[in-house]
């Protein structure tokens, strides 16, 4: 008997944080788990209160990257429920006390399998998560001083999301877009992708 092999565990890359200055809003971002997605810590300026944007691992970068920025975290936000995206967002909701938003309800059945999804890309700390509350178009979500609308986004997966405030310019975008090009599609549950304008200011792609 011929018995199967585990993946190799994917090789870390280690990557600085990069501060990102907007008017009203500021970010940084914490590229984390082997795939190295951009982990978003987004705050108000005003009134320095925070969100965490697609934790899916590395969680003492990222909380090193929220002291650095000296802001008080309130929710965290999702863009879609792949393992690079939210392995780490159960936990660190633990951590910080707060409650966790998005993405859309049609991601739940990949939010069920967090855990054996990321066990076969060798990482064995990831866990499932259940949002406190899900996320559709024309939802508005809110930090400090800003709001974000919210745009069903699937393709990428069914229940992806993005985040807008056009007075910022500024769009958290998660996979349905990459640097330089759309997003992956070719994921369980895929569908045509949806088709995103982006205003031509900030465009916080987590793939790139």
């Amino acid at each position: 008997m011929v018995r199967s092999r585990a993946p190799a565990p994917l090789r870390q890359f280690q990557s600085e944080p990069v501060r990102v200055a907007m008017t009203k809003a500021k970010a940084i971002l914490v590229p984390v788990t082997p795939f190295q997605q951009n982990c978003t810590i987004l705050w108000c300026e005003a009134s320095k209160r925070a969100v965490v944007i697609d934790p899916g691992g590395d969680l003492a970068s990222i909380e090193r990257a929220i002291s650095q920025a000296g802001v008080a975290v309130d929710k965290i936000w999702l863009t879609h429920g792949h393992v690079d995206h939210v392995g780490g967002a159960a936990d660190l909701k633990a951590r910080l006390k707060v409650s966790i938003e998005g993405p859309h309800r049609d991601d739940l059945f990949l939010l069920q399998r967090v855990a054996e999804s990321a066990r076969s890309f060798g990482i064995w700390n990831a866990s499932n998560v259940t949002p406190d509350r899900w996320l559709q178009d024309g939802d508005r979500v809110e930090v400090g001083e800003l709001t974000f609308d919210v745009l069903h986004c699937p393709g990428h997966s069914p229940g992806s999301i993005a985040f807008s405030n056009p007075e910022q310019r500024l769009a958290i975008v998660g996979d349905v877009l990459f640097a330089g090009s759309i997003g992956r599609t070719e994921s369980a549950g895929r569908q045509s992708p949806a088709v995103v304008e982006v205003d031509p200011g900030q465009a916080f792609a987590a793939g790139g």
